[in-house]
């Protein structure tokens, strides 16, 4: 049995080789061994580069590697789009590519769905006791508003519905017609998910090392206007 791994890539050259020594370090529970599958979506620095370096120099017996490649940007929904496909693991997770998630904490988000008790399980920010960098306000307000909002319309409760870490059973994942190539494949998968008769998900608390705009962080407010659209649109639309 593995993890299948997605990692998103477009201009993450600074933090590249950090978060795949993360990924690798990880002793997965139950002996799961590892894919990790890197799409680089066209990225204009030397993500590419750092990526093929890396995979030379670094692939091991339970290691698994793929590296896919967009020929132009499309987004990171298309991104997730293009490496959950390639998937073949038992269970898949979404990683970003810079250091604000830790990936020791796979081991926190994995045993229910190792179990058979869950289908998907999301780690939250925002409960639990677990480290949490301050972040801005109205981006704190504007998370808080759109899990709420997704909530009401699923009769769900999730605390956070743009986290990063969504773990899932294969075909779970692999079911859903994806069809969002940025931001907006957030509120596309959990609309989607609520949709499925009997889908059991969770919520876990983990750590989350955010940063700001200043270094790097590429969603905006404007992102998040258009989140509520698709809320609505995957639930009464798509």
């Amino acid at each position: 049995m593995k993890l299948s791994i997605v990692i998103p890539v477009y201009n993450e050259a600074e933090t590249l080789s950090q978060i795949l020594a993360a990924v690798e370090a990880v002793d997965l529970i139950g002996g799961l061994g590892k894919e990790i599958i890197l799409v680089n979506d066209c990225s204009t620095d030397d993500s590419a580069w750092i990526i093929e370096q890396h995979i030379q120099s670094h692939s091991s017996g339970d290691i698994e590697y793929k590296f896919l490649q967009h020929e132009q940007n499309s987004g990171k929904g298309a991104a997730l789009q293009t490496g959950i496909k390639e998937a073949t693991g038992e269970f898949v997770i979404i990683q970003d590519a810079d250091m604000e998630y830790d990936p020791q904490e796979y081991n926190d988000i994995l045993p229910v769905l190792v179990a058979g008790r869950a289908d998907v399980v999301y780690g939250s920010r925002f409960t639990g006791s677990k480290p949490r960098r301050s972040m801005g306000f109205w981006h704190y307000l504007a998370n808080k508003f759109l899990t709420y909002l997704t909530n009401v319309l699923n009769d769900i409760y999730l605390t956070d519905m743009e986290t990063c870490y969504k773990c899932f059973r294969r075909e779970i994942i692999q079911g859903l017609d994806l069809q969002e190539n940025h931001f907006g494949i957030e509120p596309e998968i959990t609309t989607k998910l609520a949709k499925i008769p009997r889908i059991r998900m969770f919520e876990v608390a983990i750590s989350y090392y955010g940063r700001g705009y200043e270094e790097g962080k590429k969603i905006g407010w404007m992102d998040g206007i258009k989140a509520i659209f698709y809320i609505f649109k995957y639930k009464f639309l798509g």
